[in-house]
């Protein structure tokens, strides 16, 4: 049998099942994966950097346990594709960025030690917009990112290389980073399954941080239950980041295939507004498809949704500016010569980071400035609470939103790229469940007119992701 044939068919289920009957093993089915990743990659340039020598001495791990009879992780034998922003030990890390191409890591983000101690096998680092900052995942040092399902199109940023390996097959399940709908963006783009857990409940250590206070790490994945297993397996508490919430991981797959029938789901109306036929019919199809599940479907309203974009760019930058301080020169960056040390670090940070990387420090040291910072950054602090409440009121009448994921779905490369204000409107939906720390999610909905995948957002109370797949899962399973 031909395995590069299968591989984009395979599952997390279908993974566990074909190693637990022998019919193939980690290591056949890695070989089979990397190879499969070297003939595809050219179409899409998700993947950065392969790490072959790991993937296959975890592969053999897996099969000395099938060999013994050990009982198997829930993610063994599975490939993993990681967001480059991720750091790995030994495998070179570079956010995208020419100022971080030659960076090996000394050590494993929490996340990801928690998958490959499950079994799942990385096979590489997958390309992303410089720091996570875009929409499009045009913004790479290393070169944009196409969609599988249209190359003349973008797969949706910061996360497009994670959601693009899904989608093409050349990974099973993937991780991404989501700061204000990266995750959910690239997601509906790409017609897979992401999801950006609530703040808190996955760990951000070794995640190189964008905006500290609005970073999630999630997953993607073909289908619900697999994002569901991903999620449960790397969230939890963890020590090294005090982020991290104590509160108890729940059972996803279990708790999603209970009946949807009697929840209250919410339309928020300000999502609706100015939104594109074509888009709004395909989620109102969505929604009258759960209510015919037994879900009831009213309207809600976010009336800070307005104010969102705004207050996320102040926040966003402010916080950017912040943390991109320490790529300097002196520690763990390329270094361009100069005679004098503030010659060095501007040089450094001048040919190190990307225009749109630019363009958001400048902007957030700037409010941050002498003068500025009660009139921009503390407004935005107290719009982001405004916008909290919106979610807090609305969650007190439904168990969970239904909303958008783009105005639009997936657009031409260099459509907006010289248009830094119409890329960030790309946005609008996400951000204000950002701003929130509230979970969301985008699955598969249907196609735009064009033949695109559109994506439905889910949104559901903090910590409450039990609920949110609960919605997705009875949804994919009804379509």
């Amino acid at each position: 049998m031909s395995w590069n044939m299968e591989i984009p068919k395979l599952s997390v289920r279908s993974v566990r099942d074909g190693l637990a009957s022998k019919a193939f093993s980690a290591s056949e089915l890695t070989h089979a994966a990397l190879d499969f990743v070297q003939a595809e990659n050219a179409k899409t340039n998700a993947y950065l950097t392969l790490a072959e020598d790991r993937a296959l001495a975890a592969a053999a791990h897996v099969d000395s346990m099938v060999a013994r009879g050990e009982p198997l992780g829930d993610l063994a034998g599975v490939p993993l594709g990681v967001k480059d922003v991720i750091v790995t030990r030994g495998v070179r890390t570079t956010c995208g960025s020419r100022i971080l191409e030659h960076y090996v890591p000394p050590y494993d983000a929490t996340a990801v030690t928690r998958l490959e101690d499950a079994g799942a096998i990385l096979l590489g680092k997958l390309n992303c917009d410089e720091f996570a900052m875009g929409s499009s995942t045009e913004n790479s040092a290393f070169g944009p990112v196409r969609n599988p399902l249209a190359p003349d199109r973008v797969p949706g940023g910061s996360s497009g290389g994670s959601a693009a390996a899904v989608a093409q097959g050349t990974a099973v399940v993937s991780l991404g980073s989501d700061t204000g709908g990266s995750i959910r963006q690239p997601a509906s783009f790409c017609g897979v399954v992401g999801v950006c857990p609530t703040y808190g409940r996955v760990s951000r250590y070794g995640l190189v941080a964008f905006a500290s206070s609005l970073d999630h790490i999630g997953p993607f994945g073909r289908n619900v239950e697999d994002a569901a297993t991903v999620l449960k397996v790397m969230a939890g508490n963890d020590e090294m980041d005090s982020t991290s919430a104590f509160a108890p991981v729940d059972d996803y797959q279990a708790l999603m295939k209970h009946s949807v029938r009697g929840l209250k789901l919410g339309l928020p109306k300000e999502y609706f507004e100015g939104l594109g036929a074509e888009t709004a019919d395909v989620i109102r199809t969505a929604a009258r498809r759960l209510e015919e599940l037994g879900c009831h479907i009213e309207e809600v309203s976010l009336p800070h949704t307005k104010y969102a974009l705004s207050c996320y760019y102040i926040i966003a930058t402010a916080e950017a500016s912040a943390n991109l301080a320490r790529y300097d020169g002196v520690r763990y960056t390329t270094r361009e010569p100069a005679e004098t040390l503030s010659d060095m670090y501007r040089e450094t940070r001048g040919a190190g980071f990307g225009a749109e990387v630019k363009r958001r420090i400048m902007l957030g040291t700037y409010v941050l400035s002498a003068g500025y910072y009660d009139a921009y950054y503390l407004k935005a602090q107290r719009v982001r609470s405004l916008v909290a409440q919106d979610f807090t009121r609305a969650f007190a009448r439904v168990d969970a939103l239904l909303a958008p994921v783009s105005p639009f779905p997936a657009f031409k490369l260099g459509e907006k790229i010289d248009d830094p204000l119409t890329m960030y409107l790309s946005d609008i939906y996400t951000l204000t469940g950002s701003l929130a720390g509230v979970p969301c999610m985008s699955v598969p909905c249907g196609l735009s007119p064009e033949g695109l995948p559109v994506g439905l957002q889910i949104l559901a109370r903090h910590f409450d992701e039990a609920t949110m797949f609960r919605v997705a899962w009875n949804y994919e399973q009804a379509r």
